[in-house]
């Protein structure tokens, strides 16, 4: 089968496809024929509608069917003469002239860019890692002690301090004039924790059950309530409750409320321990494998196909708006979302795929079954119940691939370091846990 491949641009490619006039009829005819056995219409038994009134109401239907089927198959078939790899859906369109019993239709498409990657070791790439501090599982001891805390009501004569529980009545003004979200009753908060703005915060410490006390608020230019971003109130707050918090002690008999078999506190440490390892392992592992992408979007020389780059907004704006559906967004569907947003991060996406799988392809990095039982395996000790875990993912191919494009990167990533400039960098243990 020759075919005659026409270049446009750098990726854009066309190709003229022709087809028998008298083979589309035909089909069509065919297809009639099959949908008569079973049409209905006013006046004719199933079966017996006449070909004429079968022809007229669906003829036009059947043909536009016919048509994508040929020419689909047509292009299929012409692409792969030619050893093209077609990148997105070619747009086809019917030409005026064609040789006479026949009809002919250019397809206009991209095709895959040639990848280049340049010599992995010229590539400066810094290698972060971290480890487990003792305090860094004291302070996860107790962050569990606290969510652990009773409160019980402090003595009249002492004021509220950082930790306490208090509810207030409180009432901001912004020039005098009350606004929106600006006022409550019987509200409560813990002093010291972030639940509200810092000079809130400070502003409740040391009142005591009935005192009332006005301060001055700023609140910050990004603050996430817009009508008052930026804007200085002032609140009247009233103390209604202050609870001291109560934190139970680190012994044995805490260890065993959180389910820990052995029931001590060396054994509640060991396996903070344990899970912090692993979370940090998650963490460095995807710190330096975002440094690796980020290098090989720089390494790599290719022209990028719009149709992927289309494709991918596409997604993406549909991610959106599922997204704003589990928000319980009004008419999500149909909620302007301007698709330029996500063009340049399309773009990387698309670039950065394409370089991945030109490595994949070249050095033989797919996801063997092992590494993906392994990664499975790390996933599910996380959990409560890690062959339950285990038997999810394993039975959901959709979740498989996701575990496999994981356990791709993580090659990629390897693969990439092995060969690369590596400077190392000792990561302290907050800075990762801070990091997003």
């Amino acid at each position: 089968m020759s075919v005659q491949v026409e270049t446009l641009d750098k990726l854009e490619r066309r190709i003229t496809l022709t087809l028998a006039a008298a083979d589309i009829g035909q089909e069509v005819d065919t297809r009639l024929k099959r949908l008569a056995r079973t049409v209905k219409a006013d006046g004719f038994r199933p079966g017996k509608v006449p070909m004429s009134v079968v022809a007229q109401r669906y003829g036009y239907s059947v043909q536009y069917e016919v048509l994508n089927d040929q020419v689909g198959r047509a292009f299929s078939d012409a692409a792969s003469a030619a050893q093209l790899r077609v990148a997105g859906a070619p747009k086809i369109t019917q030409k005026e002239q064609a040789p006479e019993g026949f009809m002919a239709f250019d397809a206009t498409f991209e095709v895959y860019p040639e990848v280049k990657i340049s010599d992995l070791a010229t590539v400066d790439l810094e290698k972060v890692t971290s480890e487990v501090t003792d305090e860094a599982i004291d302070r996860t001891v107790d962050i569990l002690r606290k969510q652990r805390r009773t409160f019980t009501i402090r003595p009249a004569s002492e004021g509220a301090q950082e930790g306490d529980r208090v509810t207030i009545d409180f009432e901001g003004k912004i020039d005098g004039e009350p606004f929106a979200g600006g006022k409550a009753d019987g509200f409560q908060f813990i002093i010291g924790e972030g639940q509200m703005l810092e000079q809130f915060d400070l502003g409740v410490r040391g009142l005591k059950v009935g005192d009332s006390k006005t301060f001055p608020l700023q609140f910050p230019a990004d603050y996430q309530g817009a009508d008052v971003a930026g804007k200085e109130a002032d609140f009247l707050v009233t103390m209604k409750k202050v609870e001291a918090a109560h934190l139970p002690q680190v012994d044995d008999a805490f260890a065993k409320t959180l389910g820990i078999k052995d029931g001590t506190v060396e054994a509640l440490r060991a396996d903070v321990r344990k899970n912090l390892e692993r979370e940090v392992k998650f963490r460095v592992l995807s710190r330096n494998k975002a440094a690796v992408m980020d290098a090989l979007v720089k390494a790599a020389e290719l022209d990028v196909p719009n149709a992927l780059v289309e494709g991918e907004v596409e997604r993406m704006v549909g991610n959106a708006r599922a997204d704003l559906k589990k928000r319980g967004v009004k008419d999500a569907d149909s909620a302007p979302i301007p698709s330029e947003v996500f063009q340049e991060q399309a773009q990387r996406r698309v670039r950065l795929g394409l370089v991945v799988a030109e490595l994949v392809r070249a050095n033989a990095l797919q996801a063997r079954p092992d590494q993906l039982q392994k990664h499975i395996e790390e996933i599910s000790q996380s959990y409560e119940k890690p062959a339950e875990v285990m038997r999810y993912y394993l039975s959901d191919r959709e979740r498989m691939a996701e575990v496999e494009a994981i356990v791709v990167e993580g090659n990629v990533a390897d693969f990439v370091m092995s060969r690369a400039k590596i400077s190392e960098k000792v990561l302290p243990f907050d800075e990762l846990m801070a990091s997003a």
